[in-house]
C-alpha cells in the first residue's frame, strides 16, 4: 500500500468509530421494523447516508413508490452534490471520471470535511483509503446492530432505539441556541410535521412526501426571512 493510501486509512479511523454507533442503531431499527439482518447490512453496504437510510425505512416497509423514494433521497441528500462540486477543486490529475464516480459513493459530510482540510491537492490513493475505513465501520456497525436486534430483549431494543432521536437532537440543538435563522427553520419544520401528523386530510399524506414538503417549505421560509448576504467583489 502506498503511503498516501495508509494515511487515508488512518484519517478515516475516527470517522469509522463514529459511524459504528449510528449504524448500530440503524441495524437494530431495521431488524426491529421487519427487515432481515442480510437486508439491513446490504442497505448499508450499498448506501452511506444515515439520514437517507432512516428516512427510507418507513417508505420501504409501507411499500412506497420508487418516485417517492427518489424524491425523498434527492431532498435529503442534495447537499452532497454541492459538497462534491466544492471538493472537485482539490482533486488532482489521478481522479479521472471513473475514480470520481467511485469516490462520490462515499463523499459524506465527515469524509468531505477531512478531505477538504488536507493541504494542496488530493488524489485517488488518499481518497480511497479515506473512504474504505468509514465504509467498513458503517457496514460493521449495521451488522452488529442487526444481530443484536435479534438477540436483545424487547425493552432493551426499545431503549436503544431512542438513540437515533438523541443523535438528531444533538445535531440540531447547538446551532439552534446560537443562530436565530436555524431556530426559525427548525420551528417551521416542526410545525409542518405536526400538521402532517394530526390535521385531518394532511395526515393521509405519505411520510416520504411529508418529509419532502417539510424540508423544502422550511428551507424556503428561512431563505425568504433570512436571505444570505452576498459578498462584495
Amino acid at each position: 500500500m502506498s503511503a498516501l493510501f495508509r494515511q487515508g486509512i488512518r484519517h478515516g479511523i475516527p470517522i469509522a468509530l463514529g459511524y459504528l454507533s449510528v449504524s448500530f442503531t440503524f441495524g437494530m431499527k431495521a431488524v426491529g421494523d421487519g427487515l432481515t439482518v442480510f437486508q439491513a447490512v446490504l442497505i448499508s453496504m450499498t448506501n452511506l447516508t444515515s439520514a437517507g437510510q432512516f428516512a427510507a425505512l418507513p417508505l420501504m416497509l409501507a411499500g412506497g413508490s420508487l418516485t417517492e423514494m427518489a424524491l425523498t433521497q434527492l431532498t435529503i441528500n442534495l447537499r452532497y452534490a454541492l459538497m462534491s462540486l466544492s471538493l472537485g477543486r482539490k482533486l488532482d490529475g489521478s481522479m479521472k471520471t471513473l475514480q470520481r464516480m467511485i469516490f462520490s459513493f462515499a463523499n459524506t459530510d465527515e469524509i468531505f470535511a477531512v478531505a477538504s482540510s488536507q493541504p494542496g491537492k488530493v488524489g485517488k490513493a488518499y481518497l480511497y483509503g479515506l473512504m474504505i475505513t468509514p465504509w467498513i465501520g458503517w457496514s460493521a456497525g449495521t451488522l452488529l446492530g442487526a444481530a443484536a436486534g435479534t438477540l436483545l430483549p424487547e425493552f432493551v431494543r426499545t431503549a436503544l432505539g431512542i438513540a437515533i432521536y438523541g443523535m438528531f437532537l444533538a445535531i440540531i440543538l447547538p446551532p439552534c441556541r446560537t443562530q436565530k435563522p436555524v431556530r426559525a427553520v427548525t420551528a417551521v419544520a416542526i410545525a409542518l410535521s405536526l400538521c402532517f401528523r394530526y390535521v385531518p386530510g394532511l395526515n393521509s399524506v405519505s411520510s416520504g412526501f411529508a418529509i419532502i414538503i417539510c424540508a423544502v417549505a422550511a428551507a424556503a421560509v428561512g431563505a425568504i426571512i433570512y436571505p444570505a448576504e452576498e459578498e462584495s467583489a
